[in-house]
């Protein structure tokens, strides 16, 4: 494989190696995938008139519902050879799992190496794990792999006690953090109550997974202020799933997420598969590159987003993904308005009396949507209705159902079934078939 200085290649070079690597990713479905064979098959594909990175358009999509359906017939080598299954929501109801092989680790032990240096992280840095490495969660061993490779030190703390977390990174020095924005949050209230300065603290850089942390010009969004305005660190943001097994991550000019050109291809698309140009929104669509356990080709990953081909502020030439702005089946019509959950809690970061919050969205009998927020507040509700609904009113153009529960209750909406991941959008409806509009 391929090292970073990919990244200084020209786009013409780096779609130039794709066309090969895609070529070999091509001809290993073809021989060990049950998946892709019948695939193949059935589309009437010869892989034989895929030449180009263009040429992918010949192919149609697959999606995380194919995954769901034919879990085990993706992959490509004997049960023998795999020493790692991970596992990731499923579509129907039960996890999609996803195996990975000694290479596969290998590979995304380079994935995160690549990120970390992207980020100016070395060897000098102690990196705090914020985040669980239990649970089948690719994420947290993905991290742990990367910072082995760079010989940064590595403190596993998961998700644990604030207080726990502050003793850990003043006891032994910590330099940079990864975490879920949102736990960031409850790490400044601790802090704040105890009058802890954070910014005697040695943290200089905070990796923020899971959720987003930039608005579509790449400014910070309300959640990632939040964070700034009490502490004085630098926030990157990274976009990853899964199953994708590699990450788009941003460099010191945060002016988005860096595509690794040796790990995957990727492609925006419209409904129909037909590649959009740079600036275009549409679905993130990937092939991964040099997987052995269960490679993806053509893979709709549900996310909206665009991508710019420009070089970088940073000297990098490789292209950027923008932030995520939305999951194509969580758009939302409510009342004559459309507007994605991110929209949605950006706009509930900005309340400050808000401590937690859960959306969820029904259907309803006008081929609408309804959209109710429950929330917990450190306000009397009276108090907190004089001020959230004309707040609301201003900046979704709707006011919401809105039901007020303790913060108790509102944390066992989050994590049903002791889920590793916060859930903040509960999608009741029946049948989504929203996309994007235009003017969105």
């Amino acid at each position: 494989m391929k090292s970073i200085n990919w990244h200084y290649e020209s786009i013409e070079k780096q779609d130039q190696f794709q066309s090969i690597a895609l070529k070999n990713t091509l001809n290993f479905l073809l021989k060990n995938s049950p998946f892709y064979q019948s695939f193949f098959k059935k589309h009437h594909i010869s892989i034989d008139d895929i030449h180009t990175l263009k040429d992918l358009s010949l192919i149609p999509t697959t999606s995380k519902e194919d995954i769901q359906k034919y879990n085990h017939q993706f992959q490509c080598v004997e049960s023998s050879k795999i020493i790692e299954y991970t596992a990731t929501s499923g579509t129907l109801g039960s996890p999609v799992f996803v195996s990975l092989t000694q290479n596969d680790l290998n590979r995304l032990a380079l994935n995160e190496m690549q990120s970390f240096l992207m980020m100016g992280v070395n060897e000098n840095d102690i990196a705090q794990l914020m985040l669980t490495l239990d649970k089948q969660f690719m994420a947290g061993l993905a991290y742990h792999y990367g910072l082995t490779k760079i010989n940064a030190g590595i403190v596993r703390t998961g998700p644990g006690l604030p207080q726990m977390q502050i003793e850990t990174m003043q006891k032994l020095s910590t330099t940079v953090l990864i975490a879920v924005p949102s736990f960031i949050i409850k790490i400044i209230e601790y802090c704040q109550s105890e009058n802890i300065d954070l910014n005697k603290l040695p943290i200089r850089k905070i990796l923020c997974i899971g959720e987003n942390i930039r608005n579509e010009d790449f400014s910070l969004n309300a959640l990632a202020q939040k964070i700034k305005n009490h502490w004085n660190v630098e926030l990157y943001s990274t976009y990853a799933s899964t199953e994708m097994q590699t990450a788009f991550t941003e460099c010191e000019a945060h002016q988005g997420g860096h595509h690794q050109p040796d790990l995957i291809i990727f492609e925006i698309v419209d409904e129909d598969g037909k590649q959009l140009k740079a600036g275009e929104y549409g679905e993130v669509t990937i092939t991964s590159l040099g997987i052995e356990g269960m490679p993806l080709l053509r893979f709709r990953t549900g996310d909206i987003a665009s991508y710019d081909d420009t070089p970088c502020m940073c000297g990098r030439l490789s292209r950027r993904i923008s932030p995520i702005v939305g999951r194509k089946n969580q758009m939302i019509k409510c009342k004559g308005t459309t507007l994605f959950p991110a929209t949605i809690f950006d706009i509930l970061n900005q309340f400050s009396h808000i401590k937690e919050y859960v959306i969820e969205v029904k259907d309803n009998e006008l081929q609408s949507d309804d959209l109710t927020l429950y929330l917990s507040i450190d306000i009397p509700i009276d108090e907190c209705e004089s001020m959230l609904k004309p707040f609301l009113q201003s900046r979704l153009r709707l006011t919401p159902n809105i039901k007020y529960l303790s913060t108790k209750e509102v944390l066992k909406m989050q994590f049903p079934n002791n889920n590793r991941k916060p859930i903040k959008f509960i999608d009741k409806r029946k049948t989504v078939k929203y996309e994007r509009e235009s003017e969105n």
